[in-house]
């Protein structure tokens, strides 16, 4: 047996002699005790290691017998799929396809194309006369079309990616909110950021009344949004949200401002800006 061989039997031995160990729940004391269990180890071990010998020798024996077979088969397939390739003749069949003229002793035979670079040169002119009828016969899109219909389409995607992934939303592409859940985040993040200075029923404090139709920065979803993500006046406005909210974020917490439009607070602040307007913002 080969080392390999001895090496996988003792493997075998002690996870044999560990799994006896485990179940007759032994010890050294205990093995020293019972010598019949020594000798009933030291037997099972001799017979691990015979019957190792055995079976690599069953192997070996094996190998031997099928390798000659297995080389001939191996090289009947090699030489029929070149042959199936190359069709080029047998060696004992070269003298009809041997050509006359010869040089330095050297002759040249009169061997067929490979098969498989005949039929490829045939497919490229296939190839090639259905490539010239498309694309100068019939007016098919050459690749600078290609490219500016794809881009074409990859612009439209991106915009319609952008109208869903809410946390890609800019001040250009924002849209006002209208839904329940998009408006309840914005009034908890309303809470949470807002109250302080506009109270909690957008009167105005600190900052403006947010229930009139009066803006310092300009109303509409996108000046809102501008106003909250990059802040207000400088050195007397609100500070920017913008590393503290996510777009989408500052999407809802804006909607829910403008849905504060026309309601009555308790202690109203007075009117601050110009009144704005959102059809004269548009022909602007």
């Amino acid at each position: 047996m080969k080392i390999k061989g001895y090496f996988r039997t003792a493997i075998f031995a002690i996870i044999v002699f560990a799994v006896l160990w485990y179940i007759l729940d032994l010890t050294m004391i205990g093995l020293v005790e019972q010598p019949l269990v020594i000798l009933g180890f030291v037997v099972l071990l001799i017979a691990i290691l015979f019957n190792g010998k055995i079976v690599n020798n069953l192997r070996e024996s094996r190998a031997n017998n099928s390798t000659n077979e297995e080389n001939n088969s191996k090289n009947g397939w090699y030489k029929s799929l070149m042959k199936a390739l190359t069709s080029t003749k047998p060696m004992d069949e070269e003298d009809d396809i041997l050509m006359d003229h010869a040089y330095d002793g050297i002759r040249e035979l009169d061997n067929d194309l490979p098969p498989w670079w005949l039929y490829g040169f045939y497919a490229s002119i296939i190839y090639a006369i259905g490539y010239l009828s498309y694309y100068h016969l019939m007016d098919g899109d050459d690749q600078i079309v290609e490219f500016n219909k794809e881009m074409a389409q990859a612009k439209i995607d991106v915009d319609e990616y952008k109208k869903t992934a809410k946390n890609l939303i800019d001040a250009s592409t924002v849209e006002l909110m209208t839904d329940e859940a998009d408006l309840a985040n914005g009034k908890t993040i309303y809470a949470e950021k807002c109250v302080a200075c506009h109270l909690a029923d957008g009167g105005g404090s600190i900052g403006p009344n947010l229930t009139d139709e009066y803006w310092i920065l300009g109303g509409g979803i996108k000046n809102v949004f501008t106003t909250v993500s990059e802040g207000g006046r400088d050195g007397k406005g609100m500070i920017p949200w913008k590393s503290e909210l996510k777009p989408g974020e500052i999407a809802q917490v804006s909607s829910y401002i403008l849905s504060l439009q026309g309601t009555t607070p308790t202690k109203p602040k007075d009117a601050e800006g110009d009144i704005w307007n959102a059809e004269e913002a548009v022909e602007e």
